[in-house]
């Protein structure tokens, strides 16, 4: 059975600029679908949030940077909560798939593994 599942993710960018967002998301992206097998064209949608000290470049354009133009994307500004991990970047892919739920993979790099226990 075929089901939408999402998958979580986070990075942190190494500074507010385009570059490190878009390279930051471009990785995560990859690994987030290398991590549990998905073909592009399963994605149903991606959201994006990025943190309000970050904004010289939308995380959502690098999913278009890897070609991925089909993909329905939408990015949205993290709540500035006091002590939050800064220049981060959370991602929640919603996937069409027959992985059930607690065998998907959600990927945290570098310092976000610290929101995300298990």
């Amino acid at each position: 059975m075929v089901a939408v599942r999402g998958i979580r993710g986070a990075v942190a960018a190494e500074a507010n600029t385009a570059e490190a967002i878009l390279s930051a998301t471009r990785e995560l992206l990859q690994q987030m679908i290398a991590g549990n097998n998905v073909k592009i064209t399963d994605i149903a949608a991606i959201h994006f949030s990025a943190t309000p000290d970050l904004n010289a470049a939308f995380p959502a354009r690098a999913a278009r940077q890897l070609g991925w133009e089909a993909v329905p994307l939408f990015g949205h500004l993290e709540m500035e909560v006091p002590g939050a991990l800064p220049r981060c970047i959370r991602v929640l892919m919603l996937v069409n798939t027959a992985l059930p739920q607690d065998q998907i993979r959600h990927i945290y790099l570098g310092e976000t593994r610290r929101l995300r226990e298990d």
